[in-house]
């Protein structure tokens, strides 16, 4: 029987045939920062292995809708916050008002650096952009530190894909379940190290 994430790479690797794959790549990217819950990177892949010429337009593409969808994520945290700040207090086990300043206090001394590790890595950065905005973080400093940590996960994958398009293609279909499984323990493991920092 086929997995349902095996099936959802061969959905998605469709798009580099249709004529909307870039808006889908921009508007998943978009969504991805702020709220929604799959990551860019397997369409982008897709859109790459189709037209390894245009990988890095693809690139562009995800590191733009991710930024603008990161300030998305931004504005929630900081504009309703409010309104939602009784709902963590009382439902998630463990988030007191002692750890919001605890929170608050990483973010006003490494605020650059967690939004780039967030946006560069598994952890999932919808929490951070959300977070950000909540802590008031230098909006500057927040756009610019999601475009260098964006823009370098996507344009890695563009360069690989560019240069060894079908030897990196061949790797991931031949090491897909074994890659699946690695990223799953890196997303949850994501979201154990935001819990054990703060």
């Amino acid at each position: 029987m086929r997995s349902p994430v095996r099936s959802l790479y061969n959905w998605v690797l469709h798009w580099g045939d249709s004529s909307a794959g870039s808006l889908a790549l921009f508007v998943l990217a978009l969504a991805e920062a702020s709220f929604f819950p799959i990551p860019p990177d397997i369409l982008l892949l897709a859109l790459g292995y189709s037209t390894p010429a245009r990988s890095f337009h693809f690139a562009t593409l995800a590191t733009a809708g991710s930024v603008i969808g990161a300030v998305a994520g931004y504005a929630i945290g900081f504009w309703f916050w409010d309104i939602s700040a009784p709902w963590f207090y009382t439902w998630i086990p463990g988030f007191t008002p002692q750890l919001f300043q605890q929170m608050q206090e990483y973010f006003i001394q490494y605020g650059f650096w967690i939004v780039f590790t967030a946006g560069f890595t598994p952890i999932p950065y919808k929490i951070i952009t959300i977070g950000a905005g909540v802590f008031v973080l230098n909006l500057p400093i927040f756009i610019l530190a999601s475009i260098v940590s964006r823009g370098l996960r996507f344009f890695i994958f563009a360069t690989l894909i560019y240069f060894y398009g079908e030897q990196t293609r061949m790797f991931t279909e031949r090491h897909f379940n074994k890659l699946s499984i690695a990223f799953c323990i890196l997303l949850v493991g994501g979201f154990v190290l935001i819990r054990y920092i703060f």
